[in-house]
């Protein structure tokens, strides 16, 4: 017996977010495997998979029907009547029919998002009436209009429901939707719709609501509910239904289930063969420009070349000329001019506005980019190729990607909104999905599995990215016994896979702006941005396909931070910088890369490439973007062979001579993208056009294009005049490097900005660090790092001040930064600039009272806020005791509280009338209680602040450090290779992860004393002893074997440590700080010396130091280490010193953290 046609029309997607538990793929192969002809996507009041669904459904062969189940408001979409016990809509299932049904859909759902968006994207009855040509309209499930009248037993209001619905769509296009879940009110229903479709001549049609794909997926989409209304499988959300219908049934299953229904099943074949939408993948026109009277776009673009051409090049070659003339051809011929128009214009407002603007890519790669201002990137001193940009053998919509400073990005946006039009332009969406962990950490909730047990069982997975499930159980045999021997876990794990990988949020894309030349509802559906801005729902991949020009505009803080230090470069010398015009060659960047100086520079701040960068001690731009484009899984490989051939320790060899030209730069090394296509080039003789698809069809690897195109470069080198023995072998070389080569024109761009950052930090120090801190001012973890790098470099980094801070960063009597109030944790902006605008207007704050009285108003001042100013020791100023401060806060702030109370209901205020703004004006009295202790406040200082900033927890412990360790952290740098040492600190930072062998698990740590950072590699069989010590802030000492990087010439590498035991680090003297002034002569058997380190820019400081070593007079010898490793020299001392810890405190807050370092020898 033949199989009922039958096509399922009523389909939830992933992206009916956190309630269809469908992927797109998935769905319509199911739907081919049941030979269904059609099947529709239906979506909650969104249009986001539609691109990727209809792409799916004709890859299969099947007809994609594209739809939405909307929202309809029970009045007017405008309303916000708040909800009673029910919903304040009902769902409306929507097919399109035409492209005037899917013009219509688009708008309806860009209606619901834009104007009627109240907990859902409503639409009601006037838009329903306005865009309802071309669609079909279905009368939805038990949540839809009518069946809600029928519950209600209001069947003549179903009746005048379903006629206007008909009035709406027309008789022709509107079914009565039938559904059978086993739900008890669902057979109610039916007979009513039956009896109705038989009265009014009204079409019926069966569908099963899908939300999952097979039946076995219900107890995991319950989850999904569950996960998205917060509740729990004991305590379910209102539409969790108690049924396991909800799947991709077949065509039999459904026939049988509505035999009874008379066409039901008929009808959906009816519906999907007059549902025939075709999307457009075409390019679409670009936006226009305004253009100089009787000019084309392409007379313009020519113009402003050769404008560009006169200020970049003043006596350029006719070999230049050429080139820009064949670029302008190329782009004319392939209609690109009006691209890059729109192109120069927002580089040109960025410039005009002083945004910092920079570009990734391959647009660097043009010279007509170059000539416009687009890029500042010379492509011809820099051998750049225009193909890798613009193939005119393969014409494609060419990127120029733009990187802005981030806290400017928004500008730009609303400056592309201005020239084009607010509904011509919007952001673009992404979505967020439920990554390993997370999945069992929202699964875990909802199970109502003891959050300590899912807090194991999340921790046991890999926390690098892209690791999924399967692959932790793969790798972490800690994982999988627990699986396999715990039915917790595996229950947990299993529902957790069931749930990776969907789609849990929409969000906005970090850099995708889509432009079109007409109002964007006429191609894409909108909604609204958190912000308010408006939002593409088609993805930078879907909006590609549909032939709408997007363009990426990235937010760099890097770009931040230059502008923000050029900006203080300006302020404090009274320099005004221009990037442009910096030395390319300067000694003092180079130096200070060759030291791998490069905390807080663009690219080269990793562990890795530090090592790296001192070993080949770069002296070029170009060096700098070579390692940019090696420091990558693959090409890292081929890094030592870099250096080596730099150095002249490997000869450098070419497989023909033809390569040397293109080779040479780079030391025979294949590094970028571009050197392939030259090869190709000079070897077989292709154009750059030709070579530029060879090079994509090796990254490929297909391999009957591969031989096709081997053959094609032999028979092209033979040609040239080579023999193929030496092709091939050209061939063997230069094929592995296609896959992994990288652009050279991003590799430039992004060495350039790292030169950029290395010329500031090298030149103009304190406004370098500065702006690092203020564009980091809400990242604790990189304030600790730059306020650490500041001070080892000899800059005073001031405590946070009421009185003083600003809420950035700011450089104090042009020697130290002050520490912002914004990087205070739990002071938001708002109240901290608040706070400042009452100082600027009101002068500085006298008393405690005085500060309370004048920000009581200030929005966001609280008493939590007071309590994180108080224990910063932003408020020293204004009462010296933290704690007294803390104790009182509640008392004060409800006083203040009332106060604004009683102004905003125009009442005598707290303090008016009084002259004594002092907290005893207040009828509070600030009490008189110990202050915190010194552990207490530091730990408030690393917990508010994110590092200690008056002292530091090791200063307490010297005994033990001076008893156990051999070593400063510092002195590792002069330890030989392979030797043993104990070195003792406190754990800043901690990786788990696990040996791909045999997956056990190990351990990172970075240990940090007085004097600096160390990386600890923690093995497999130490860790498995020592993981309960390893903690973040806790204080150890470490037993471990000292590896050197690999050395080059007579410098050692960059230290790491091999742990060998880790142990607590014992108590030093008390923590009350009783001890502080206690001479360690006498805690100790004997302290011979110290070491003060101090550099040029400690000059002006050395007149306070010489006076505190004055007061601290005693035995102990005195040197100085001037100077930075390996350049540094020591100088002996005519001072004698008394060692204590209140000596090493007043050192250490005079020079900075690690500046004084115990002689143990």
């Amino acid at each position: 017996m033949a199989s009922p046609r039958f096509v399922h029309l009523h389909n939830h997607s992933e992206y009916s977010l956190l309630d269809g538990a469908c992927r797109i793929k998935g769905m319509v192969r199911r739907a081919a495997e049941m030979d269904m002809p059609a099947v529709a996507l239906t979506d909650h009041g969104v249009l986001y998979g539609a691109v990727q669904f209809y792409e799916a459904a004709r890859e299969a062969g099947i007809k994609p029907i594209l739809g939405c189940e909307v929202y309809v408001a029970r009045g007017s979409r405008t309303s916000r009547e708040a909800r009673g016990s029910g919903s304040n809509y009902f769902h409306l299932l929507l097919l399109a029919k035409d492209q005037k049904g899917y013009q219509n859909l688009i708008k309806l759902v860009t209606a619901g998002h834009l104007e009627g968006f109240y907990y859902k994207p409503r639409v009601d009855r006037e838009l329903l009436s306005a865009h309802s040509e071309g669609l079909i309209c279905l009368s939805s499930c038990l949540a839809g209009e009518v069946a809600h009248r029928v519950m209600e037993g209001e069947d003549q209001e179903a009746l005048r429901t379903i006629e206007e619905h008909r009035e709406i769509f027309g008789d022709d296009n509107y079914y009565l939707e039938l559904q059978d879940h086993e739900i008890p009110e669902q057979k109610r229903l039916n007979e009513f719709l039956l009896a109705t479709s038989e009265r009014l001549r009204a079409p019926l049609v069966a569908t099963n609501d899908v939300h999952y794909l097979d039946e076995e997926d219900a107890e995991p989409h319950k989850l999904l509910l569950c996960i998205q209304t917060g509740k729990t499988i004991s305590n379910p959300p209102e539409m969790f239904m108690d049924t396991r219908e909800f799947h991709f049934k077949s065509p039999q299953e459904m026939a049988r289930r509505f035999r009874d229904f008379p066409g039901a099943i008929e009808h959906t074949v009816e519906i999907a063969e007059r549902c025939n939408v075709e999307l457009s993948f075409d390019l679409k026109p670009l936006p226009s420009l305004p253009l100089p009277e009787g000019r084309t776009p392409e007379q313009h673009l020519r113009i402003l070349a050769y404008e560009g051409l006169e200020r970049r090049y003043p006596n350029a070659s006719q070999e230049i000329r050429d080139r820009l003339e064949y670029e302008l051809e190329t782009i004319i011929q392939c209609r690109f001019a009006q691209y890059l128009l729109i192109v120069q214009d927002f580089a040109k407002f960025a410039r005009d506005n002083r945004i910092l603007a920079g570009v990734r890519g391959s647009a660097a790669g043009s010279l007509v980019c170059y000539c416009l201002g687009i890029t500042n990137v010379d492509p011809i001193f820099h051998r750049l190729t225009f193909e890798r940009f613009l193939n005119p053998k393969r014409i494609q919509m060419p990127d120029v990607d733009f990187d802005f400073q981030d806290d400017r990005r928004a500008e730009m946006i609303e400056y592309a909104a201005r020239r084009y039009g607010r509904d011509h332009v919007a952001q673009i969406i992404t979505f967020g999905t439920l990554a390993a962990r997370a999945a069992i950490r929202d699964a875990g909730r909802a199970m109502e599995v003891p959050l300590a047990e899912v807090d194991r069982v999340a921790k046991m997975i890999p926390s690098v990215p892209g690791t999924t499930i399967d692959k932790a159980l793969e790798v972490n045999p800690d994982l999988r016994h627990a699986y396999e021997t715990e039915e917790t876990t595996r229950r947990l794990v299993d529902m957790a896979r069931k749930l990776e990988g969907i789609s849990r949020h929409a969000s906005t894309h970090a850099a995708g702006v889509v432009i079109a030349d007409r109002p964007l509802v006429e191609y894409v559906p909108l909604q609204r941005s958190a912000e308010g801005g408006l939002v593409a729902q088609h993805d930078m991949n879907d909006l590609g396909k549909i032939g709408l020009l997007k363009m990426d505009f990235l937010g760099l803080i890097n770009l931040s931070i230059i502008q923000k230090c050029l900006d203080l470069v300006k302020e404090q010398r009274g320099v005004d910088l221009d990037l442009a015009d910096i030395p390319v060659d300067d000694p003092k960047a180079y130096d200070l890369l060759g030291r791998a100086e490069t905390t807080g520079l663009f690219q080269l701040e990793s562990a890795g490439m530090r090592r790296y960068i001192r070993e080949l001690k770069p002296q070029s731009i170009s060096e700098l973007a070579a390692m940019v484009a090696l420091y990558r899984p693959g090409p890292m490989a081929h890094i030592p062979e870099y250096i080596d051939a730099k150095f002249g320790r490997r000869k450098i060899e070419y497989a023909h001579e033809r390569l040397e030209p293109i080779l040479a730069e780079t030391y025979g090394v294949i590094v970028y993208q571009d050197q392939v296509m030259q090869i190709v080039q000079a070897i077989a003789g292709f154009d750059l056009g030709q070579a530029d698809i060879l090079r994509r069809a090796m990254g490929k690897k297909d391999p009957v294009k591969m031989a096709q195109e081997r053959d094609n470069f032999v028979q092209g080198a033979l040609a040239n005049g080579l023999d193929r023995k030496t092709a091939e072998e050209i061939f063997d070389v230069i094929e592995p490097f296609a896959g992994y080569a990288f652009n050279k024109a991003h590799a430039v761009c992004y060495g350039t900005l790292a030169y950029q950052t290395a010329y500031l930090k090298a030149n103009y120090p304190i406004e370098y660090f500065t702006a690092l801190l203020a564009c980091h001012a809400e990242n604790q973890d990189k304030v600790a790092l730059y306020v650490e790098e500041a001070r080892r470099l000899g800059i005073e980094v001031l405590a946070p001040d009421i009185n003083r801070s600003r809420a950035d960063f700011t450089i104090e009597d042009g020697k130290s930064i002050r520490f912002g109030l914004s990087a205070i944790k739990n002071c938001g902006r708002a109240l901290v600039e608040g706070i400042v605008a009452e100082r600027d207007s009101g002068g500085e704050f006298r008393s405690l009272g005085d500060f309370l009285a004048r920000v009581a108003q200030v929005p966001g001042f609280n008493r939590a806020a007071f309590e994180c100013l108080a224990k910063a020791g932003a408020l020293s100023c204004l009462h010296p005791s933290r704690h007294a401060l803390v104790e009182c806060a509640e008392t004060l702030l409800s006083r203040v509280t009332r106060s604004a109370r009683s102004a905003r209901n125009g009442q005598a205020g707290l303090f008016e009338g009084s002259e004594d703004l002092s907290p005893a004006a207040l009828n509070v009295e600030v009490p008189d209680c110990p202050e915190y202790s010194r552990a207490e406040m530091l730990a408030m200082e690393k917990e508010l602040l994110g590092l200690y900033i008056s002292d530091h927890p090791l200063n307490e412990h010297l005994k033990v450090l001076k008893e156990r360790t051999t070593c400063a952290i510092q002195e590792l740098s002069e330890t030989e290779d392979g030797s043993m040492v104990t070195v003792g600190g406190v754990i800043t930072g901690l990786r788990h992860l696990f040996t791909r062998k045999k997956g056990e698990k190990m351990a990172f740590v970075t240990l940090e004393d007085l004097t600096g950072p160390v990386k600890v590699l923690v093995f497999p069989k130490v860790f498995a002893q020592v993981e309960g010590l390893l903690e973040r802030d806790r204080m150890v000492l470490v037993k471990a074997k000292v590896q050197h990087g690999d050395s080059r010439g007579e410098e050692k590498g960059p230290v790491e440590l091999i742990a060998e035991s880790v142990e607590p680090l014992a108590e030093g003297p008390s923590a009350s700080g009783e001890d502080a002034g206690i001479p360690l002569s006498e805690l100790f058997e004997a302290t011979p010396a110290i070491t003060i380190r101090v550099d040029e820019n400690c000059s002006a400081r050395l007149p306070l130091l010489q006076e505190v070593l004055s007061r601290h007079g005693g035995r102990a010898k005195v040197f100085f280490k001037v100077g930075r490793w390996p350049e540094e020299y020591t100088i002996r001392s005519d001072a004698r010193v008394n060692v204590t810890v209140e000596l090493a405190r007043e050192v250490q807050s005079l020079l900075g953290p690690g500046s004084l370092v115990m002689v143990h020898n």
